[in-house]
């Protein structure tokens, strides 16, 4: 019998992957949370399912994510990745990241310790997907902290985006074989 899912991971084989081995899964480290931020401004106005086919290109494009390589990226890397069509050949996206790299590299204690100073008390998994919301006020008050400090691309809702992907949340839904099981961060 096929295990209960939220229902936004059924689609497809790569969203039932992703939700099953990787979204809400505490995630610690800084290129790594570099990383996650940088896909989720990429995923703006677009389809995560477009981000996460992508992702392996972005990871080449991007030195793997690497916070002081991105941050060293010229304008000559800008017009090379404005090239690559594996990945989202948004400009500002791309300028974004580069702009974040150079941000996180002047965060005292790290981006990881500052992103999940934002995470919120454990809560109740939400009953139904129409209970999840899209900005809460801790993903405002991250996403105004992240501003403050210089980082592009990061509203309340790519900040709660990023805080669900990454485990700061479970927003696994009450009925999902996920829901509270996420293993200790």
């Amino acid at each position: 019998m096929e295990p209960g899912r939220c229902s936004w991971a059924t689609s497809t084989p790569d969203y039932v992957a992703y939700h099953d081995e990787e979204w809400g899964v505490p995630l610690h480290g800084d290129d790594a949370l570099f990383e996650r931020l940088s896909l989720e401004a990429f995923q703006s106005g677009l389809s995560w399912i477009t981000i996460l086919r992508k992702r392996p290109a972005f990871r080449a494009a991007f030195a793997g994510f690497d916070i002081d390589a991105v941050a060293a990226f010229t304008d000559a890397d800008v017009e090379r990745l404005m090239g690559d069509p594996g990945i989202v050949r948004n400009r500002a996206k791309i300028e974004a990241a580069r702009r974040n790299a150079r941000a996180a590299q002047r965060v005292e204690g790290g981006l990881s310790q500052l992103l999940w100073s934002f995470a919120p008390p454990p809560r109740p998994n939400p009953a139904t997907e129409a209970d999840v919301p899209a900005v809460t006020p801790e993903s405002t008050a991250m996403a105004r902290e992240l501003k403050r400090r210089g980082f592009a691309f990061v509203g309340p809702t790519t900040a709660y985006a990023l805080m669900q992907a990454t485990g700061m949340v479970d927003d696994h839904v009450a009925g999902c074989f996920r829901a509270g099981a996420t293993p200790d961060g």
